[in-house]
């Protein structure tokens, strides 16, 4: 009888132990390096340490992100593929940077003449943005968590006036996405490089001209300094997602709850970067103005130009890829019902 006790209680033990064991590795690891695109003391970069922050929170401190600035851990560019093989666990990312890789990560990024912000968020978290995107990132062993939206980008900053849509031809600009394929179509010479060398290669005339980012955070850059106009509107760029990226072996740790702690901190950072960006960046273009910068706005007929070129870009893309030609329908038919919503429910002033 005592031996028996004594066979049951080893086993109850291994049991115990064999459970605690399940529940740990299903809880997943408890700090996690997130290697960041870009520098946590922009805007853009900050989102990562907000969503840091609120998964803190959310997960009662159980989980901490470290991020960890460009180069840090890899370069900028090579966030992507360092997280889909597992180099590092985590990244934090502009999506477009890997449209090279996964091509519809371009609407994601910066879609020419696109829809609003609210209208692209809607489609994302309540719509099949996510599903879509997902699906993409699947075959790379990533999970992706998109956390912050930026508003609509400025046109960039220049040191000639743009009067007609002749003035891109020989145009040396940095512009990412498919934005940069409307501007070859008129001459000019776009080249993606990363945020921390665009002012030196400003200064050092490798190129005449940049877009980069909304004016909460081009006033970091120094532009002002070497560049005299800051156009716009953003036409390339109607907004911007910066996500989470996360290695899916190491997101399968984690069990249902902590997912969900993720994805809870991830909109709570979604909202802060919605409601922060849209009354700053008037604040800084009014500095920017005191500073002697020229906000001028491109002609209508330099738009109506451009606006004619991208259709032609997107039916290209579109006849090309058929996962970018379902995301791009996904999301027009989406937005259209935002819209009609509002317009319906619109007052006269």
């Amino acid at each position: 009888m005592k031996q028996l006790t004594r066979i049951s209680s080893v086993l109850g033990t291994g049991l115990a132990t064999l459970a605690l064991s399940a529940t740990l590795q299903a809880a997943g690891p408890s700090k996690l390096d997130v290697a960041s695109t870009f520098n946590t003391n922009i805007f853009i970069g900050e989102g990562a340490v907000r969503l840091a922050q609120e998964l803190e929170t959310a997960s009662g401190g159980k989980i901490k992100l470290k991020v960890h600035n460009p180069g840090d851990l890899v370069p900028a560019f090579e966030v992507f593929n360092s997280v889909s093989s597992g180099a590092i666990p985590a990244g934090w990312d502009w999506i477009g940077y890997w449209a090279g890789t996964v091509p519809v990560t371009n609407l994601y990024g910066a879609l020419p003449f696109g829809p609003t912000p609210e209208a692209f968020m809607s489609w994302m978290w309540a719509g099949e943005g996510l599903e879509i995107l997902q699906s993409a990132y699947d075959p790379y062993n990533v999970k992706v968590l998109p956390c912050f939206i930026s508003p609509q980008e400025t046109g960039g900053w220049y040191n000639k006036e743009i009067n007609s849509i002749k003035d891109f031809d020989g145009l040396r600009i940095r512009i990412s996405g498919l934005g940069a394929k409307v501007l070859n179509k008129f001459g000019a010479s776009t080249q993606l490089i990363p945020g921390g060398e665009i002012y030196l290669a400003l200064e050092r005339g490798r190129i005449d001209a940049t877009e980069f980012s909304v004016p909460q955070v081009d006033q970091l850059m120094g532009f002002e300094d070497i560049t005299k106009y800051y156009y716009f509107p953003g036409w390339h760029q109607s907004a911007s997602w910066f996500s989470f990226l996360i290695n899916k072996d190491v997101w399968n740790k984690y069990d249902d709850t902590t997912k969900a702690q993720f994805e809870t901190a991830c909109r709570a950072t979604l909202q802060w970067s919605m409601a922060e960006a849209p009354a700053e960046q008037m604040r800084v273009i009014r500095k920017l103005e005191q500073k002697g910068i020229e906000v001028k706005r491109f002609p209508d007929e330099v738009l109506v130009s451009l606006r004619k070129a991208w259709e032609e870009v997107r039916d290209e893309e579109m006849k090309k890829n058929p996962l970018f030609k379902k995301a791009y329908e996904s999301l027009m038919e989406h937005s259209k019902l935002v819209d009609e919503w509002y317009e319906l429910q619109a007052i006269p002033r």
